[in-house]
């Protein structure tokens, strides 16, 4: 998707939680989204309906139980991913990106704040796994390829509305290691001569 207004519609926090709900569990009704998120239903139909304004999803016909019973699901339920280099070049599209960026890296803070937090909730389980590789870039691109196989199987295992399943939240990357120092946190510098 090379879209700036798609990059607008999920750069919001309440329309990209409710797509990630959308993954997790399916086609699905406004209300279950406000249940999910704890926002009022008419909030979770407003903001379906500008993901949809914007391709991301659509009505699921086949899935209400009436024609007043509208069910949505996501147009690409496997992903899909953005093409930043060429957004920047679109009318708008460096400012677009930038917010983008901006409040995804605040989000990722959030995600790695929550996750070593000692407050975990009961019942639950967490994981965080670091670990470096010794890769080449194809080696890196394959291996990418791998993780994401393996989510999906089990995205498609797991989806649905299933009261004694939780949405869980996998946040992967994969990147050069820094070259930021460890110790001070700056740019890590040339050694001394």
């Amino acid at each position: 998707m090379n879209d700036v207004r798609v990059l607008r519609a999920i750069a919001h926090p309440v329309r990209n939680r409710i797509l990630s709900e959308m993954a997790a569990s399916g086609p699905t009704r406004a209300a279950d989204i406000a249940r999910d998120l704890g926002i009022p239903a008419n909030q979770a139909s407003f903001h379906l309906r500008q993901l949809a304004k914007y391709g991301l999803v659509e009505e699921a016909v086949d899935e209400g139980r009436d024609r007043r019973d509208r069910v949505w699901q996501l147009v690409a339920p496997e992903g899909f991913a953005l093409d930043m280099g060429t957004l920047e070049q679109e009318p708008g599209g460096k400012a677009a990106v930038s917010v983008f960026r901006q409040q995804s890296a605040a989000w990722a803070h959030q995600v790695v704040d929550a996750a070593y937090s000692p407050d975990h909730e009961p019942g639950t389980m967490q994981s965080i796994t670091t670990q470096s590789l010794k890769l080449t870039k194809e080696e890196a691109r394959e291996f990418t390829g791998e993780l994401e196989d393996v989510v999906l199987r089990w995205a498609g295992r797991t989806r649905g509305r299933d009261e004694s399943r939780r949405t869980y939240l996998l946040h992967t990357m994969l990147l050069p290691h820094s070259h930021v120092d460890a110790v001070t946190g700056e740019p890590a510098g040339d050694e001394p001569a």
